[in-house]
């Protein structure tokens, strides 16, 4: 029986820091704010796209004789390493995975494909074993991988009040938004969904032309949608840009990637920690110094709370009234 697994947000740098943690070496993940075929050529090479998006509730979403989008096919599911999903919370690890661990055999790579990625020994160790297992019994090992959820759960937030992994079945939730991957694999574009039964596939396509497939690919998924929903997000999975850098002594770049890399730590130990008891001491101090100060001090100050409080709710029943509303996505 597995142990639980929590939310991890849909970042470039929580990502990044996941697989580097799992031992594999010489990628990063880039999140692209357009879908326009030219932001992903630009980083060439890409292994890949993670994409999030709000989990449909009005419609069937697993298919069954076919997909909205693409054929079924069931062979490559037997060759390729795909898994089917059989917990909450791990999607968005899954999905990495499914990318990552189709370009750890140089033998599935053609003339032209991104390449052979560095994985690990762990890692491998993982693939050597779940790769000649069915899908959904890939799927309970990639569960109950105590390396793989114990680092997962590393980047999750810290919340004293919440444990998503003690979830109760009939609990009331928000929206549910879901990951999956798209690569080129062995010359054909494939998506990479644990909650289908198969890799869906979406045609030939070689590493030149990933960019604009997957882009007309995701046009597609994105047009299905609500025209004020918004509430997407892609990154891709790319060699480190850092190597980049050093190949063409390009310092400028090779510097700001070294800022980003120590941005992006500082974010991640910041997510491993709760503020509840740094909040409650400075809360002390300022009634501390609020009574201090005699009078009607202390008073004022907490009517003057009360009042923003009160503003603030009111501007979120507010928003909450609208459409469209962004909000920060995870999975």
């Amino acid at each position: 029986m597995s142990g639980g697994w929590n939310t991890i947000e849909s970042d470039a740098g929580v990502f990044t820091d996941l697989l580097t943690n799992l031992g594999v070496k010489g990628v990063q993940f880039e999140e692209l704010l357009s879908l326009e075929p030219d932001a992903l050529a630009q980083l060439h090479p890409v292994y890949g796209v993670i994409f999030l998006f709000k989990y449909p509730t009005n419609v069937p979403y697993r298919g069954t004789d076919k997909p909205l989008d693409g054929t079924f096919d069931y062979e490559a599911s037997e060759r390729l390493f795909f898994a089917h999903q059989t917990i909450q919370n791990a999607c968005g690890t899954q999905a990495l995975l499914s990318v990552l661990l189709n370009k750890a055999d140089p033998s599935m790579s053609q003339e032209g494909d991104a390449g052979y990625i560095d994985i690990g020994d762990k890692l491998r160790d993982f693939r050597d074993f779940t790769i000649a297992l069915p899908a959904e019994i890939r799927g309970e090992a990639l569960s109950n991988s105590e390396l793989i959820r114990d680092t997962h759960n590393s980047f999750a937030r810290s919340s004293p009040f919440v444990d998503e992994t003690q979830r109760r079945p009939d609990e009331e939730e928000g929206d549910a938004f879901h990951f999956i991957a798209y690569s080129p694999i062995g010359g054909t574009l494939y998506e990479l969904d644990g909650l289908q039964p198969a890799p869906i596939s979406h045609g030939a396509c070689t590493q030149e032309d990933f960019p604009q497939k997957v882009m007309d690919v995701l046009q597609r998924r994105i047009a299905r949608y609500d025209a004020n929903e918004i509430r997407f997000n892609l990154l891709a999975m790319t060699r480190d840009l850092r190597i980049r850098a050093r190949e063409f002594a390009d310092d400028d770049l090779l510097a700001s990637e070294e800022r980003k890399r120590e941005a992006w730590r500082f974010e991640n130990a910041l997510r491993r920690h709760n503020f509840v008891g740094f909040a409650g001491e400075i809360l002390k101090g300022v009634v501390s110094a609020k009574l201090v100060e005699g009078g009607s001090a202390y008073d004022d100050w907490v009517k003057q709370g009360k009042k923003k409080m009160e503003k603030r709710a009111a501007e979120q029943r507010a928003r909450k009234g609208g459409e469209g509303e962004d909000v920060e996505m995870q999975g």
